[in-house]
């Protein structure tokens, strides 16, 4: 069994920065890659950044230049540092790990509840 786990979400000001971690936990042999995705009501939710177990990373056109994925695999967690936040990245983050278990084939995608991200004045 795998949990995902995210936290951090806040109330910031426009132009400020916040980091959200994302935990993972449970029966892990390895985490392929994980994605941060972020969904505001009555839109679909979308891919912010992504980055594999060998470090490569990748962004949406909205996120290039002021957000920064990292992953500390000690920890099993995966950060979403974002700067110069405006009104629209209000949203709820979600993270998606795909993650190789102990005693199962193969790797399978696992969801976190999602930490909400509030950007206004």
């Amino acid at each position: 069994q795998v949990q995902v786990v995210e936290s951090g979400g806040d109330l910031v000001q426009p132009g400020g920065s916040l980091r959200v971690s994302c935990a993972v936990s449970g029966s892990i042999v390895a985490i392929v890659v994980v994605g941060w995705y972020r969904q505001v009501p009555g839109k679909e939710r979308e891919l912010v950044a992504s980055i594999t177990s060998t470090g490569v990373t990748n962004y949406a056109d909205s996120a290039k230049g002021r957000f920064t994925i990292s992953r500390d695999d000690r920890l099993n967690t995966i950060y979403l540092q974002m700067s110069s936040l405006k009104p629209a990245d209000t949203a709820v983050y979600y993270c998606n790990a795909v993650v190789q278990s102990a005693g199962l084939y193969g790797a399978a995608p696992y969801w976190g509840q999602g930490t909400p991200v509030t950007v206004s004045s």
